[in-house]
């Protein structure tokens, strides 16, 4: 069984098509929840993400998370049951195109489908998860759409092309780019993923940079300082 301790709560993946990576637990530390009190997980999984938040919120704050496919969302289920927030969260298993909860969201998160122009692997439920034959990136904008709130955020990571593209589909939509993060594994290494907060309000845009390894093993001060209240030293 995989079972991934955190400071404050654990995370078994063992039924869940995607296991417990980087990029979650990066978008998770990473994403901007200042004021939020609604706030939306497109494709939980594990529930990784939606922990992560409970963990970094007040006990006011409310957080649903949304997951496709049934046996991840069981997991996301008895992950948060097991966790110190079982009343924050609500697991709908539902695809986000026919969820309507009746409400806007100050925070929209997403650790999205991305390799839309690869080839399909041989399992069909890592298919829906890492591929858009579930959720393509334009009905993610038009989720999107319809659950953010005027002042609200959506915040996603996407590898570097799809990023780009991505940007693109966003301001035809009218959401705008507001804060930027260039994720690195190496220096010297070529971008790999793009941390992104969108807004339909126009704002001055905040750009930096995070590296993920300073040497072999051995995690950059920047990466273990955004992530330093979920891992176990």
């Amino acid at each position: 069984m995989g079972i991934f301790n955190f400071k404050e709560f654990s995370v078994c993946d063992d039924r869940a098509t995607m296991k417990v990576g980087t990029d979650a637990v990066l978008l998770g530390a990473w994403v901007d929840i200042f004021l939020a009190k609604n706030i939306l997980d497109i494709g939980t999984g594990s529930g990784i993400i939606a922990l992560m938040i409970a963990q970094r919120t007040g006990p006011d704050v409310k957080i649903d998370a949304v997951e496709l496919l049934a046996q991840d969302a069981q997991q996301a289920s008895e992950n948060i049951s097991n966790s110190p927030w079982p009343g924050k969260i609500s697991v709908s298993n539902t695809s986000i195109q026919e969820f309507y909860p009746g409400r806007h969201y100050d925070r929209i998160i997403c650790n999205p489908p991305y390799f839309s122009k690869s080839l399909l692997p041989p399992i069909d439920t890592r298919s829906k998860v890492r591929h858009d034959t579930a959720l393509t990136l334009d009905e993610l904008l038009a989720a999107t759409g319809r659950l953010l709130s005027p002042m609200g955020k959506l915040s996603l990571i996407l590898p570097f092309a799809e990023s780009k593209a991505f940007i693109r589909k966003a301001n035809s939509k009218g959401l705008f780019l507001h804060h930027l993060t260039k994720f690195f594994t190496r220096h010297g290494k070529a971008q790999e993923r793009t941390l992104m907060a969108f807004g339909f309000t126009t704002d001055t845009l905040r750009e930096d940079s995070l590296i993920l390894y300073q040497s072999k093993g051995h995690w950059t001060k920047e990466y273990r300082k955004l992530t330093q209240d979920f891992y176990l030293d």
